[in-house]
């Protein structure tokens, strides 16, 4: 009787569960590519589709969101349903423009990679992007105190809120925990029995509350550069930027040659922001990143570039050469930075508010902020990039509910079988060391890597492929925790000559722009031809006067040496580019100066052969023929001068 009673409660239970699930309509859909240079994509290589799914799970409201998801599938031919799902951070970074590193990623070749759009984000729908990033940019740019920036910051988010809530946007329904429902959604709708969970950034954490509610989802958990507890996420951010900035201050002052080109780093640093906070420094920016042609760095400014330069080895490498370029207020070469502020702001900032003050700042403590900040006392508070989300989540969680604080426990992952693998990188200045450490001893057993000499994100390296392919292919073989001491150690980079123009040049030869690159390779062309054509004619004195051999031999050496001169161009770009590209920011290495000197020489030749031709036009033969190259030549020196290496 009893056995019978147990039963029908369980299937009666059951019978409600299944009830539920139909009605929160929870259905997937093909559809062509989101991005248009995938649109005549294999089918069976790469898949797009939209997993629809309750805005608000477990309410019968009706109402239904899009997530996007793309599923890059694996090359091999096996029949398993292998997988790895990735969750991209931010949060409100898009998974799927993250396509380009996963089209020959290793794990790619047993596994298919399911990229997806969380919620509000990228392609998925509705998006609840609304231009934030491009308006803190704007911003960012004025020459006004930290308050007003503060002030105008959250007028933009709250009037970026009114228009979700006009839209009919559940504010409270993006979150970790949906995104935990969306995935779990998704990997029964894909019909895999269970996949390999891979997150970064704030995406780990998203990644532990899924594998804390869906443990049987997860085959294996990798989780890079993860967030250990959402309650210090902000309020220990100081230390954690400043603690990752020091050890770049000790390497340069443990080296003879890095302390003699930059003397007395640190201090240096502590005056350029007490320098920014009475003069900033205004520089010409491109007018498509802020209208108005130029970018003010403030005090704050020149804290966030610093520490977002932490996130990546290469930018490490040019901390100092960044700062003492601050230091001297050499505004040409700092130009080229706004474009990183526009990289930082690429996110969907509707989704990282929506987000961040459901379940992030109202977890922390703004005094143990301003405690934790106080400690250095150069800063001057801290970042104000960061202080500011304390303003902006009080005013967005005004008259709402969700402004208490949520239970964050992660308890069920101390229980966990499956195999799990952390990463953290030694500069990381967000998410460091000491996070991957706590969230390793989080589970049960845990593979921990420190990837010693990198920052942010460092299993997308040549080292962290190998080890996660090792880890995800065979998840049960000993991995070699020690891997990255085969790194190549921090190289700081020195002896730069400072020239804008270089970045430039590098940018517009590198977007392969037939329209605009056109007219210089017709150019260079003419100016081929004509020294082939007319070295044979001067060798063999086919010229009846002596200004038209002048003219002729004026042109040739002003040809051959613009010719060399883009040619060497070209190739320390694509050298220093492999090296370290960030370099290109700044300048060039003094090994290249030569470049500048051909320059020199060039437009000395250009200008002479010109006045020359002008002042002997009625005896040369074939004018238009030899206007033609010296046109050519002119061409070429305005394209050098639009650069701006001239």
């Amino acid at each position: 009787m009893r056995l019978r009673k147990t039963i029908s409660t369980i299937s009666f239970l059951f019978a409600i569960l299944i009830g539920n699930l139909q009605a929160q309509n929870v259905t997937f859909e093909n559809r062509t590519a989101f991005m248009p240079q995938f649109k005549k994509s294999d089918p069976k290589k790469i898949s797009w589709g939209y997993l629809t799914v309750p805005e608000t799970w477990g309410a019968n409201d009706g109402k239904t969101i899009k997530i996007a998801v793309t599923v890059l599938k694996k090359n091999a031919t096996a029949k398993d349903s292998n997988a790895v799902v990735f969750i991209q951070g931010g949060p409100g970074a898009s998974g799927i423009d993250n396509i380009w590193l996963w089209l020959n990623h290793p794990l790619r070749e047993n596994n298919d990679i399911v990229l997806f759009d969380v919620r509000g984000t990228g392609y998925s729908q509705p998006r609840l992007d609304q231009g934030l990033g491009k308006k803190f940019l704007e911003i960012l740019a004025k020459n006004q105190s930290e308050e007003e920036d503060e002030k105008q910051k959250t007028n933009a988010a709250m009037s970026c809120k009114q228009e979700l809530i006009n839209r009919g946007i559940n504010l409270d329904a993006y979150n970790s925990q949906a995104v935990a429902k969306d995935l779990h959604a998704l990997k029964t709708a894909l019909k895999y029995k269970n996949w390999n969970v891979y997150g970064v950034s704030y995406g780990t954490y998203m990644a532990q509350v899924y594998a804390n509610n869906f443990a049987g989802d997860v085959k294996s958990l990798l989780l890079d550069s993860p967030v250990y507890d959402i309650s210090t996420y902000y309020v220990e951010n100081t230390s954690n930027y400043m603690t990752s900035l020091q050890k770049v201050f000790k390497i340069c002052k443990s080296d003879k040659t890095y302390d003699k080109q930059y003397p007395n780093l640190e201090k240096i640093y502590y005056e350029v922001i007490a320098d920014l906070e009475k003069n900033p420094l205004t520089v010409t920016v491109d007018k498509t990143l802020i209208p108005s042609g130029t970018f003010t760095y403030n005090a704050e400014d020149f804290k966030v570039a610093v520490q977002q330069a932490l996130y990546n080895k290469k930018l490490v490498e040019v901390i100092p050469l960044l700062i003492y370029q601050f230091h001297e207020r050499r505004g040409e070469s700092l130009g080229n930075l706004v474009s990183a502020f526009s990289s930082l702001l690429s996110m969907d900032y509707g989704v990282y508010y929506c987000v961040s003050c459901n379940e992030t700042l109202p977890n922390n403590d703004f005094l143990k902020y301003q405690q934790n900040a106080s400690q250095f006392k150069g800063l001057n508070g801290g970042i104000s990039f960061y202080k500011s989300d304390f303003k902006v989540c009080d005013a967005w969680n005004s008259n709402r509910t969700v402004a208490a604080k949520k239970d964050n426990t992660l308890s069920n992952l101390a229980t966990a079988t499956y195999p799990v693998l952390v990463f953290s990188g030694e500069f990381d200045p967000i998410t460091p060391l000491d996070n991957g450490k706590k969230v390793a001893q989080r589970f049960g057993k845990a593979n921990y890597i420190e990837a010693r000499t990198y920052g942010h994100v460092p299993s997308f390296t040549k080292i962290g492929y190998k080890v996660v392919e090792s880890f995800i292919d065979n998840p049960k073989q000993k991995l070699d925790l020690n891997r990255f001491k085969e790194a190549d150690n921090v190289k700081l980079v020195t002896g730069i000559t400072i020239n804008k123009g270089v970045a430039k040049t590098g940018k517009s030869i590198g977007e392969q722009d037939p329209i605009f690159l056109f007219p210089l390779a017709t150019a260079l062309v003419v100016m081929l031809a004509f020294i082939f054509a007319y070295l044979i004619k001067l060798i063999k004195k086919r010229y009846t006067t002596v200004q038209d051999k002048i003219v002729r031999i004026g042109i040739t050496i002003t040809s051959i040496t613009g010719l060399v001169l883009f040619g060497c161009l070209l190739m320390a770009i694509t050298k220093v580019s492999e090296q370290n590209y960030f370099i290109l920011a700044f300048g060039l290495p003094q090994t290249f100066n030569y470049i500048f000197l051909l320059v020199l020489v060039f437009l000395g030749c250009l200008i002479l052969t010109l006045l020359y031709y002008i002042l002997t036009i009625k005896k040369t033969d074939a004018r238009s023929v030899i206007f033609s190259v010296i046109f050519s030549n002119i061409l070429l020196a305005t394209y050098l001068l639009y650069w701006g290496i001239l």
